[in-house]
């Protein structure tokens, strides 16, 4: 068995986070520590740009939400300079990277020239600003392709053959109905691309100094690629553009190399040109490699931007809701996820309404509140929600009968507000019980093992308490909220063993035996329930069932699929 003298003495492996609201470094050692991290804040850092939480809302288009791709250029370089005190770019042999999913850039005929011949006495941003046929970039918050969506099912066999096919059916978010919605909307930015990359895909080609293959667990999240063969689905890209084909390019598994990386990067910021780009994937599959979550009855609960809940699988089987893509990090299997638009930037919100804009005080509330909250349940959403398709709103009620914890007598009623205690503890009850609900429905395990909290509210003591109430398990924490960056990295050093290796060995080879001298190792942070907690849980599985009941009617009423 190969173990950690793999990995060359001295080496360092960087692993790089381009996400929604900002750019995140990790760095690992060969011995798989943490040695240095940096971030770059869009809106604080770089303020020239006027985005909030990263982003832009278009206020004549519903829906549209989008980021000035060269914002993200200018990320990379301010990202790299913070860094430069911290470690000697020449010790490291290989980066890797995670991105935002779904987000994609549109690169304008004749820039695979440009990438290739970059001045390192320039800046990246000088010589990219005029490399895009769009300098804006849809991401995964946009809801505005509900219409390239029912196009493209409808062109395949409804909803669920595009499900079978690949993996999810039609999102608004996903890479296809955007691509299709600038074709229809904008057929001269169309037609002027020459490459469409991913934002994962995008960072990589500036690193390699030409245009990186889209890698296969990022490409599932395009509604364009067969969920099973791992290559385009020709059906799917007749559906929604032309020639689409060759503005993607080739795909690649996700542990492969995309390249040494460019000269650009050798002599402006001293990197060894030898270092190896291994192929950037997207943010959720990062976070499943940085959590070393390889044993089916484990979940993931990724608290940032977007919530999303992920867990592992041996075989495919795709539905009407969730998905599923390619493992990153095992090539024969495949991870299951469900993602929620209305994150943290919904539950700051809130925190600023009823808190006094402070996470203490916050905090004091939902420890003050008892659990189900005297039964009341809300539902928020501050932007037009993934699952369930929700329009923005807001809708509270009280759940009454709540002493039996039999579902069939549990009776609500919609009520137009909660005191702020009250709501403080309802938006974070009523996401969980959301979480629990649909994972159930997609057949995660019900109750899971245990579950590893990550993002930026994993740190919130309080939050996970609730966790561990409402899935009657344990609730694990890991040294860095930012699982992204630290799964680039360690993928960066999985990738490079790889090469070395002459083909795929699995990733555990690193740390097998040795995970808690890592900084990979998961720690408990909240027991599961004692017998009382068990109390506690059954009324919460009731309701869980109510929360679903009225979610279904809220849907049949209003709901945008």
């Amino acid at each position: 068995m190969v173990g950690r003298s793999s990995l060359p003495d001295g080496a360092l492996f960087l692993g790089l986070d381009s996400s929604t609201q900002s750019v995140k470094a990790t760095v690992l050692s060969n011995e798989l520590i943490i040695v240095a991290s940096e971030t770059v804040n869009f809106d604080s850092e770089l303020p020239h740009y006027k985005t909030e939480g990263g982003v832009y809302r278009d206020p004549t288009d519903d829906g549209r939400i989008y980021s000035p791709t060269i914002m993200w250029v200018e990320a990379l370089e301010l990202l790299l300079e913070k860094l430069k005190p911290k470690i000697n770019f020449s010790k490291v042999v290989a980066v890797s990277g995670s991105g935002q999913q779904h987000g994609s850039v549109y690169w304008k005929k004749g820039s695979q020239a440009v990438l290739s011949s970059l001045d390192p006495g320039k800046s990246l941003v000088s010589q990219l600003k005029d490399a895009f046929s769009t300098m804006d970039s849809p991401i995964w918050m946009d809801s505005s392709t509900t219409k390239q969506c029912r196009e493209i099912e409808n062109a395949v066999g409804g909803a669920l053959e595009l499900s079978k096919l690949t993996g999810s059916r039609a999102y608004e978010r996903f890479t296809g109905p955007q691509i299709r919605k600038i074709y229809q909307t904008a057929p001269h930015i169309y037609e002027n691309t020459e490459r469409t990359s991913l934002v994962s895909s995008f960072m990589a080609s500036i690193l390699v100094g030409c245009y990186a293959s889209i890698d296969e667990t990022d490409g599932a999240g395009m509604n364009l690629m067969d969920i099973n063969k791992r290559t385009w689905s020709k059906v799917v890209l007749e559906a929604t553009a032309p020639d689409l084909e060759q503005k993607l390019g080739n795909l690649a598994p996700a542990y492969a190399a995309a390249g040494r990386i460019s000269s650009y990067f050798v002599e402006r910021h001293q990197f060894d040109k030898n270092c190896l780009v291994i192929q950037w994937s997207g943010d959720n599959p990062n976070s499943l490699a940085g959590l070393t979550l390889n044993t089916p009855g484990d979940l993931a609960i990724s608290l940032g931007t977007s919530d999303t809940v992920f867990g592992i699988t041996a075989e495919a089987k795709p539905s009407l809701e969730g998905h599923v893509f390619p493992n990153p990090v095992e090539p024969d299997g495949y991870m299951v996820m469900l993602c929620y638009k209305n994150g943290s930037l919904t539950r700051e919100d809130v925190r600023n309404q009823c808190a006094e804009k402070s996470w203490d005080i916050f905090n004091s509330y939902l420890e003050k509140t008892p659990p189900l909250n005297g039964g009341r349940l809300g539902f928020y959403y501050k932007d037009h929600e993934i699952l369930p398709p929700l329009p923005v709103g807001f809708h509270r009620y009280i759940v009454e009968n709540f002493n039996d914890a039999s579902s069939e007598n549990l009776t609500e009623r919609e009520v137009q507000e909660f005191d702020p205690q009250s709501e403080v503890r309802a938006i974070v009850e009523g996401q969980m019980l959301s979480m629990r609900g649909h994972a159930e429905r997609f057949g995660m395990p019900n109750p899971p093992k245990r579950i590893i909290a990550t993002g930026g509210a994993s740190s919130n003591e309080s939050i996970l308490k609730l966790i561990a109430q409402i899935f009657g398990c344990p609730v694990f924490t890991v040294e860095r909220p930012d699982s992204a960056s630290l799964g680039a990295a360690l993928r960066a050093a999985h990738g490079w063993l790889c090469k070395e290796e002459g083909g795929f060995v699995p990733i555990s080879r690193m740390y097998v035996g040795n995970l808690e001298k890592t900084s990979l190792g998961a720690k408990l942070a909240v027991p599961a329930p004692e017998e009382e907690g068990r109390e506690l849980l059954k009324k919460y599985t009731a309701l869980t069932r109510k929360r679903m009941e009225i979610e279904r009617r809220l849907v049949e009423k209003i709901g945008r699929a």
